[in-house]
């Protein structure tokens, strides 16, 4: 049993790393330093660090509270505002952008109000690409927060009251008790929200746009690139690669605990 087990585990590495092994065998490394520093790559590049950058600030300023009301407060609905937190991981991206564009377009729910009134325009803008993201990439982040919330709210809630009891100011438990024991949360759970916001595709495509220098993020350019030339699309690739391990790498402790 056991080595049937291995094997049909040792397969699942296989499939799991076999696409990894054929992006590298086919990467063009001679020309890689050239196809990484033009004008469209560096284009690319900007946009996604300013669209996951905003995206992941926003995230924290956001995320924050709605982790802390689901993981310390008895809030009505909870569940209902739980599947919402859930909902943009499981939804197809395409479908997440075509919600944001018939909420928040110019004819949209919401959308047609910040024209007329203010005059402001979200989709295909640099601000739609941000919004995007920032939808994507939000339950990263709460998920990751609000788990360690719930864990240890017994340990945070009796330390607490505790330094409540000796006369501590309510600013001075939140630094010196409640944020010393999230922040590892924190920084886990805002790493994947910015990763995820950097290689948002589907979601950015369908509200934002695919706008050379204004909404191209890099997924979208090697999507792009996919199509007349494959060598760039695969040195874009191997950029979002090495993000990606370069987040996950640092992070796997916090997955798992004593390794």
């Amino acid at each position: 049993m056991r080595r049937f087990l291995l094997a049909f585990a040792g397969l699942a590495v296989v499939l799991l790393a076999l696409p990894i092994v054929g992006l590298l065998q086919r990467m063009p490394w001679s020309s890689l330093p050239d196809l990484l520093g033009d004008d469209v790559t560096l284009d690319a590049l900007r946009v996604s660090l300013v669209v996951s950058l905003v995206a992941a600030l926003v995230v924290l300023v956001l995320g924050t509270p709605l982790a802390w009301a689901l993981g310390r407060t008895d809030l009505p609905g909870r569940r209902i505002v739980r599947a919402l937190v859930v909902l943009p991981m499981v939804l197809p991206p395409v479908v997440g952008g075509a919600a944001l564009l018939f909420a928040l377009g110019r004819r949209g729910l919401i959308g047609q109000w910040l024209d007329r009134w203010f005059g402001l325009t979200l989709p295909f803008t640099l601000t739609g690409a941000i919004v995007a993201a920032t939808f994507v990439a939000l339950p990263f982040y709460v998920i990751a927060v609000e788990g360690a919330l719930r864990t240890a709210r017994r340990e945070i809630d009796d330390l607490e009251g505790v330094a409540s009891t000796l006369g501590a100011p309510p600013l001075t438990v939140l630094r010196r008790i409640t944020l010393p024991r999230l922040l590892p949360a924190m920084g886990a759970g805002l790493a994947l929200a910015w990763a995820r916001a950097l290689g948002e595709f589907g979601a950015t495509i369908t509200f934002a746009g695919n706008l050379p220098g204004r909404t191209q993020t890099l997924p979208l350019a090697t999507f792009l690139a996919l199509q007349s030339e494959p060598e760039r699309a695969l040195a874009l690739s191997l950029v979002m690669l090495a993000v990606a391990l370069a987040v996950l790498l640092p992070l796997r402790d916090r997955w798992l605990p004593g390794r």
